[in-house]
């Protein structure tokens, strides 16, 4: 039975991920999700009407996403659960159709954040996104998926490549581009997506972003079940589990939050990601409109708690030099607690403290993680957020292999454990002392 429930919310976090093949299509779940579980949709240019027990949410740039809950008398800190829902790909440039000796039509990319390049080649790829359609003097916004077998990148035959298994460089311009058909198809892929949206004139399509994805459906593998293969492991086991957590969980004093964020694989940098106004904008408003001042809206964040969940590298089976001799966490073995001096990984003593004693509470093991002194760690939305809120934060994640690959590794026991802890630090209030945090 104990091992039945950890499987099952594997095989949750599969179906979302299959249902999820844009970080639009993500957000866009989460909003069904939230709107099925009774919350109310805000927008942002429109004055919030906020009751003690409601829950909310927020959706920037059809991107971002941030769910809250109000408890039932004057609350007095935040705490809140951030991961990203963006993924590494490719985008589908403007004017993007290549024609070839008369004969291939291929689509221009460029990649999205960064890319592990070979294993894109060679398996079904198909397209998904937005497109934004002109209607009379509308501009509307609609989510696409062609959810087929659509494209191809190939690779170049070792007879005419004897380098490519030698470290070959690709080319991005050259080598990354997906064969969508022959050249008398041009054209048919805006027809194709101008039908999906209603029929409309492909003119009448005047802005697009759309990206490709792997077709792979993710997998439960192992001699055991040990592992969870999929797509878009980095960083959606992170964020469907929080999200899940944070919809059974909550506690009497504390605002609950759960943040989704946009672009954290090109560095956060958009209106919509963690180096944004948009937790700033929506704690402030929050304070504002449940009746608290500017420096009681201080005194809150100040006692506030903020966990980053971004996944880390597990000790890898076949590179274990390349881990810190002390700090490689491995698959099924718990959540990580990531470190680093420079605070790439803003954890500190004290945030390490608490969340240990949440996953103590919860009985979820506990690893750490720190980059190899000679090998430069990845940047995640930890510190960036605290830069624009300046809150009480740790750097967490699940282990997992090929990290920004089309198909990552991690282990099934984790994905419950990060559930199990979250749930338990949404239902634990973290109260401010003299010099430290109390859980109760």
């Amino acid at each position: 039975m104990y091992k039945e429930a950890k499987m099952e919310i594997s095989r949750e976090l599969l179906d979302f991920i299959q249902s999820s093949p844009s970080y639009f299509h993500v957000i866009d779940n989460f909003k069904k999700m939230l709107l099925e579980d009774g919350f109310i949709l805000l927008r942002e240019n429109e004055k919030w009407e906020l009751t003690a027990g409601g829950k909310y949410f927020v959706i920037r740039g059809d991107s971002s996403i941030i769910a809250f809950k109000i408890p039932m008398k004057d609350f007095s800190n935040f705490q809140i659960v951030a991961s990203h829902g963006d993924s590494c790909t490719f985008k589908i440039k403007t004017n993007p159709e290549i024609v070839g000796k008369d004969h291939y039509l291929s689509l221009n990319t460029e990649p999205y954040g960064g890319v592990i390049y070979s294993p894109w080649l060679d398996r079904p790829l198909s397209v998904a996104g937005r497109v934004v359609v002109k209607d009379g003097n509308n501009l509307r916004s609609h989510l696409v998926n062609f959810d087929r077998d659509l494209l191809v990148i190939p690779n170049i035959a070792i007879h005419m490549g004897k380098e490519i298994n030698n470290g070959y460089v690709y080319d991005l311009q050259k080598d990354m581009l997906p064969l969508v058909g022959l050249s008398g198809s041009k054209g048919v892929l805006m027809e194709q997506i101008a039908h999906m949206v209603g029929d409309v004139d492909p003119e009448d399509i005047v802005g697009t972003d759309l990206y490709l994805y792997n077709r792979a459906p993710g997998a439960i593998m192992g001699v055991n079940d040990e592992f969870i293969g999929s797509p878009k492991l980095d960083d959606l086991q992170c964020a469907y589990t929080s999200m899940r957590a944070f919809m059974a969980g909550g506690n009497n004093d504390s605002v609950t939050m759960c943040c989704v964020f946009d672009s954290e694989e090109i560095g956060s940098w958009s209106s919509q990601g963690a180096d944004s106004t948009l937790l700033s904008d929506v704690v402030e408003r929050i304070s504002d409109t449940m009746g608290k001042d500017m420096q009681q809206h201080k005194m809150a964040l100040a006692s506030s708690f903020m966990i980053s969940a971004d996944n880390a590298h597990a000790l890898h089976p076949n590179r274990m030099e390349k881990a810190d001799p002390t700090n490689g966490p491995l698959i099924n073995k718990g959540v990580v607690i990531k470190h680093n001096a420079n605070l790439k990984y803003i954890t500190d003593a004290m945030s390490n403290a608490v969340f240990s004693g949440i996953c103590a509470k919860a009985m979820v093991p506990v690893q750490s993680y720190a980059n190899h002194s000679n090998i430069s760690g990845g940047v995640t939305l930890g510190n960036i957020s605290v830069s624009h809120v300046s809150i009480n934060i740790l750097d967490i994640g699940l282990p997992q292999l090929a990290m920004h690959s089309p198909f990552e590794t991690a282990g099934t026991e984790d994905t419950y454990y990060l559930l199990k802890a979250l749930e338990e630090f949404y239902n634990t209030y973290i109260a401010r002392t003299d010099d430290g945090f109390e859980l109760r």
